[in-house]
């Protein structure tokens, strides 16, 4: 039986933006996406919500303190 990595209850929620959430993003971060945090095409969560090299993932890590920490990584080999 194969577990969904994705309910896991450590595995943080992962969006991956579309050109216009990216692009928004960006430039209310004042960044270029190669400034951004990195994440592996091998990363088997990358891998579960099909996002491809150059995507904007989203990630929302929610938290007893900060209610809700959301961070972007963008995805490369």
């Amino acid at each position: 039986m194969k577990k969904d990595i994705l309910k896991h209850q450590l595995v943080p929620e992962h969006v991956v933006l579309n050109d216009s959430e990216a692009k928004r993003v960006l430039k209310e971060l004042d960044v270029h996406p190669e400034q951004l945090p990195k994440i592996k095409t091998t990363d088997p969560v990358v891998k579960a919500i099909g996002a491809k090299r150059g995507d904007i993932v989203k990630i929302i890590r929610r938290s007893a303190t900060a209610e809700e920490f959301i961070t972007y990584r963008l995805v490369q080999d």
